[in-house]
């Protein structure tokens, strides 16, 4: 059976150009689509499937980086690359930050023509292949910056056989990036093994992680492999390596060191050729401080570190994470999918979820089985989930909430304190001003909704002046 062909959509409103550049492409085994609009090429997506995509800067009804967002939105695979006879420094950067792949400047030759679309075509298989594990992989789904950067890193670190130190709240993914390091490494064929060491009995992680001999102990009556030995070839994933005892650390130290260990209970050294990746939740800067871990084996652990954001920092992910989980939940319990409500989103994505992924997932999974009605509104989200403490969107009205949601006396704390964090970790020098400002917005406006919109009395009730509420109303933008 002979190749599929790949197929590419050329988006130009010169059809000369677009013609001879079909031509071209027909020269090299490419079969292509033409269109000459935004709206057209959109269309075009919808009813067939793009190994690639080439766009013009300047269309007639719009411009080219707006169709460069479409795809790489909503068609993630196929990679788009940008043509305009006007390039200059400012257009790349912002045909890049849109999500393509390259940018060319008019004319292009067949040289440069055949290398843009066998990067664009090879990039599509590799890119295709990660995006099927980013499916798998709950964690890598997602079009936040940091969950962007967290992909990059993943593809770079997974070449190396260098250790990993992976960090992250409870609930981020750390194994799920483990598995996702391993996928793409050179290891790949061999074994991924992974071990928690939160949750193994101190006196068994020795021999979990070494394995022992027949004999060594009463009840070992025969020889038994540690999770080493498993992992000979691949890739051994040590989770809450901050609970590992102390004098277990020691152990661990000379295998990172030399690769070789001993049984419980054996004479014989063993060798084997692991790549660790260790995880925590825990400061183990901290812990090695107060001399409950390792210098010596913090360093030989902390060679590449990995940092998972927290879920609160990438909010803009959790509709369509939220989607993702509903559609496994329902899948999982042959159910047909429930939609959330664009009301529903709007409530979930302010959460703290504390959890993160796991929690979010633990959510949808709930709402799958326990929900009313096929579409999801926020009267239908659990009230204990509503009250932990929600940075809640002021948009959201008392009549939006679900009934029995009640405000504990720290929420507005916690929402200040997590919008404070965010600011300080963007590098923000204005916290205080940005965060007053707000404070005072939110207070006047629920001074005019008590009011019914009558300032007068919004200004007697608030113990301020006729005139500095109006100021200040104009100062912050409210048109009550």
């Amino acid at each position: 059976m002979a190749e599929q062909q790949p197929l590419v959509l050329l988006v130009d409103d010169e059809e000369d150009l677009c013609l001879l550049m079909q031509m071209t492409l027909a020269r090299m085994g490419i079969k292509t689509h033409l269109a000459y609009r935004v709206e057209q090429a959109k269309q075009l997506f919808t009813q067939f499937h793009y190994d690639a995509c080439l766009t013009d800067l300047n269309l007639p009804d719009g411009s080219g980086l707006e169709l460069v967002k479409h795809v790489s939105q909503n068609y993630t695979n196929t990679p788009i690359a940008v043509l305009t006879a006007y390039g200059n420094m400012d257009i790349a950067i912002a045909a890049l930050k849109a999500g393509a792949f390259d940018f060319v400047n008019k004319p292009i030759n067949q040289v440069h023509l055949d290398q843009l679309l066998q990067k664009a075509l090879n990039r599509q298989q590799t890119d295709q292949d990660f995006a099927e594990t980013a499916l798998e992989n709950k964690l890598l789904i997602g079009r936040s910056l940091p969950i962007q950067q967290l992909r990059i890193a993943i593809k770079k670190i997974a070449r190396s056989q260098a250790p990993v130190f992976v960090t992250g709240e409870s609930g981020t993914g750390k194994e799920l990036v483990a598995h996702a390091l391993h996928k793409h490494s050179p290891r790949r064929a061999k074994p991924f093994i992974a071990l928690n060491m939160a949750a193994i009995p101190k006196d068994l992680i020795e021999t979990e992680l070494f394995g022992h001999e027949k004999g060594a102990f009463t009840g070992a009556n025969t020889q038994h492999q540690g999770r080493f030995e498993q992992a000979n070839g691949g890739t051994l994933f040590l989770d809450e390596i901050g609970d590992m005892p102390f004098d277990l650390q020691t152990r661990l130290l000379r295998v990172l060191s030399d690769g070789h260990f001993y049984r419980v209970g054996g004479h014989d050294s063993v060798k084997a050729n692991v790549r660790v990746i260790a995880a925590t939740h825990q400061n183990l800067e901290e812990r090695v401080a107060k001399g409950l871990f390792r210098e010596d084996l913090f360093h030989r652990l902390n060679v590449i570190r990995l940092r998972l954001p927290a879920l609160r920092e990438r909010r803009e992910d959790i509709p369509l994470l939220a989607r993702h989980f509903m559609q496994a939940s329902a899948k999982s319990l042959s159910m047909e999918t429930k939609r959330l409500s664009e009301e529903a989103l709007t409530v979930i994505a302010q959460l703290p979820f504390p959890g993160n992924v796991r929690q979010l997932e633990n959510l949808c999974h709930w709402l799958t089985v326990m929900a009313p009605a096929q579409v999801i509104g926020p009267q239908d989200l659990p009230p204990d989930m509503l009250t932990m403490g929600a940075d809640l969107p002021t948009e959201i009205t008392a009549g939006d909430l679900p009934a029995g949601y009640k405000l504990g006396s720290s929420d507005w704390e916690t929402g200040v304190a997590l919008a404070a964090k965010q600011l300080l970790q963007d590098g923000s020098k204005d916290v205080f001003d940005i965060l007053d400002s707000k404070f005072e917005k939110a207070i006047l406006k629920a001074a005019l909704e008590v009011t019914r919109g009558r300032r007068v009395e919004a200004a007697e009730r608030l113990g301020i002046g006729r005139n500095t509420i109006t100021r200040k109303l104009q100062e912050l933008g409210i048109d009550d």
